[in-house]
């Protein structure tokens, strides 16, 4: 199968995400800017769900461009990434909502969490799919970051569980950051396997 109705949606699905995001940010009720003080834990998580939904978007336009099809299962696979990336917003409101609470910033993480794992199913079965030689299983590596995630976001929940929540909210923020460093694995391989087939 075609490979563009599945990215045309997920680009819809993210651009719908955040626009539901930035709903949450209401207008304050005074003009001076004390009252727009008050939104700061609303416009925090905002911001970085934001960051996240960046980074996911980013990462999955690389990581199909790196792909030549898809298959049925993977058009699943993507659809339960799109699942947990469209609870951002109730867990991000939440989160904000309530000043970065135990029980709100746990979920939080559990929905990071989720999305992560969600990914990583999305990436193994489009490897899989292509084959261990193929450029998107070399452009994906070790995929240590991939690897490295996951763990941080468990050590934040259970920061938050235990009653550190700003603690937690450290460990996702410092996953974020993590990511925010930009990875040129695929753009140089196609850069080098277009590059050859112009030669």
């Amino acid at each position: 199968m075609e490979k563009n109705r599945l990215e045309a949606f997920s680009d819809g699905v993210m651009a719908v995400i955040i626009t539901i995001m930035v709903l949450e940010l209401k207008v304050p009720h005074g003009e001076d800017l004390p009252a727009l003080a008050q939104l700061w834990p609303i416009a925090m998580s905002y911001v970085l769900s934001f960051i996240y939904i960046g980074i996911y978007w980013n990462n999955h336009h690389h990581l199909l461009q790196a792909a030549h099809r898809v298959t049925g299962a993977i058009l699943w696979w993507n659809l339960h990434l799109l699942f947990w990336l469209s609870l951002l917003p109730f867990s991000t409101g939440w989160m904000g909502e309530n000043h970065f609470a135990r029980w709100p910033t746990v979920l939080y993480g559990i929905n990071l969490l989720a999305c992560a794992c969600a990914w990583f199913v999305l990436q193994t079965g489009l490897v899989r799919h292509h084959g261990p030689g193929s450029l998107l299983a070399q452009a994906i590596g070790r995929d240590m970051k991939g690897k490295a995630s996951p763990l941080l976001y468990l050590l934040g929940i259970a920061a938050a569980w235990v009653g550190y929540p700003s603690v937690g909210l450290a460990f996702f923020a410092g996953v974020a950051l993590l990511w925010l460093v930009p990875d040129r694995r695929v753009e140089r391989l196609i850069a080098a396997r277009d590059g050859g087939a112009e030669r």
